[in-house]
């Protein structure tokens, strides 16, 4: 297979990251979502997500402030509204009552939660990468909150969710499961 040098090399030589919707609380009470299109799991014991953040987002403010942040993954027919909190900035306006969203409690975090994701984590960070313009922010998995509707015994079944996933500037979906670890021969 023939490969191209590719010299300064950026998003669009990445694969899809899966999109991620991240709840935060101000000082007032009022509820913020961004949409976050870098994620990923940096560690599985302990469980760490981690996803990329702009310096300057409003959001970015709010979960240093607290500490946490709720992670949220939306389905396809979520995806308006995940558009719409990646492009409006929580400043101005309450992205819940604009898309008729719950906050959803949490139990060991300050930030809410989205009640209409089927997939809610409830995290506290643990270290910040501080990278340039975008900041690696890293948060420890404390509580997940998982649709029943989803949900084989104890483990997600996912063929029943429909995520989306993010690839430079576009949205895609997931396809079909191919094989599992160390099955792929």
């Amino acid at each position: 297979m023939a490969k191209q040098r590719i010299d300064n090399p950026g998003n669009p030589h990445f694969y899809p990251w899966p999109l991620i919707l991240v709840s935060s609380i101000d000082e007032h009470g009022k509820p913020n979502i961004i949409t976050i299109g870098a994620s990923s799991v940096c560690c599985a014991r302990p469980w760490v997500i981690g996803f990329a953040m702009g310096v300057h987002q409003y959001s970015y403010e709010l979960i240093k402030r607290t500490g946490d942040f709720g992670v949220n993954i939306p389905h396809r027919e979520q995806l308006a509204g995940s558009d719409y909190c990646g492009r409006v900035s929580g400043r101005s306006t309450n992205k819940f009552e604009d898309l008729g969203w719950t906050p959803q409690p949490s139990e060991i975090i300050e930030s809410p939660l989205i009640e209409e994701c089927p997939v809610s984590i409830e995290c506290e960070i643990v270290e910040i990468a501080h990278l340039g313009n975008h900041d690696w922010v890293m948060g420890e998995a404390k509580l997940a909150w998982i649709d029943e509707e989803i949900l084989s015994g104890r483990r997600i079944d996912y063929a029943k969710t429909d995520p989306v996933w993010s690839f430079f500037g576009e949205y895609w979906s997931l396809g079909e499961k191919i094989a599992d670890w160390g099955g792929a021969h």
